[in-house]
């Protein structure tokens, strides 16, 4: 018997990552899940590798940045399965990078309407099917950047610092639905938001925590597997912090770890701006 028979949930960013990991974990404990990505190869992957294992699954290519593809998604949920209990606002990318002076704003909105207006759009289309089935869980993925913001990514950790704040004010309005929001801030995860080689990114980042190895998909999935049970229905509002250590000690070199771990040369040039799209498209 699964943590979560009986449960349906939405996983944004489902096609890699901790996306990937997080849709194979619900499946497994008994949730039909509904996969979205822009990467429909690897969301189709996803969801084949969800029915090889005899779960439910189902993909939808979705725009997170288009109200009309996130309502759609939501409405995919119910025509498949009838219901909606978890909401995994997960979908992202690095976005906007160099110095804050020589960002566009071009740059600086599509980050934020990546990691910040699509969590938004993803609480706001979930709470109406939540709110019919008696309660629900929304969950969203920030980042240790809310607490250890990094030079020449500031787009990126302002808009994980929103997404906690937004957890938050959702969390007051929506407790008496008994729709629980909470959000997870991953530390160094080795997947393709950081670097296409994850060999290398775990040579690399293995000692960057006290914990003395790189975090994997499957320690989120975890605690995305925790907050959709009804094992943590008394928990709502909170930034929960998966990092391995990382923020508990100031010394471990994070942002210069993680900026030689991505590097591709040895050289000490300013960082250039620039903006990182989805991984998939790199």
């Amino acid at each position: 018997m699964g943590r979560l028979d009986g449960k349906v949930a939405i996983i944004t960013g489902a096609a890699s990552g901790i996306g990937r990991g997080s849709a194979l974990c619900l499946a497994k404990e008994g949730a039909a899940v509904v996969a979205a990505d822009l990467n429909s190869q690897g969301g189709e992957q996803v969801i084949a590798e969800i029915a090889a294992g005899g779960g439910r699954a189902v993909f939808q290519h979705t725009d997170v940045t288009n109200e009309a593809d996130v309502q759609a998604l939501v409405g995919r949920a119910i025509q498949e399965y009838g219901r909606l209990d978890v909401m995994f606002n997960n979908a992202g990318l690095a976005g906007a990078s160099g110095p804050i002076e020589a960002v566009s704003a071009d740059d600086w909105d599509k980050t934020m309407a990546v990691l910040l207006r699509a969590v938004f759009l993803g609480i706001k289309h979930a709470v109406p099917p939540m709110r019919k089935a008696g309660g629900g869980s929304i969950i969203s993925t920030s980042s240790v950047a809310s607490y250890l913001p990094a030079p020449n990514v500031a787009a990126y950790s302002a808009a994980k610092g929103g997404v906690i704040s937004l957890t938050r004010a959702a969390a007051l309005e929506l407790g008496h639905d008994r729709i629980r929001v909470n959000c997870i801030c991953p530390g160094a995860i080795n997947t393709p938001i950081l670097g296409d080689d994850p060999v290398r990114l775990a040579q690399a980042l293995d000692n960057l925590q006290p914990i003395p190895r790189v975090g994997r998909p499957e320690d989120i999935a975890s605690m995305v597997l925790y907050l959709a049970s009804d094992e943590s229905q008394w928990i709502t509002g909170t930034a929960m912090i998966v990092d391995g250590g990382l923020t508990v000690g100031q010394n471990f070199p994070y942002w210069s770890a993680l900026r030689a771990a991505r590097s591709r040369s040895e050289s000490d040039q300013p960082m250039q701006a620039g903006f990182s799209g989805p991984s998939f498209r790199r």
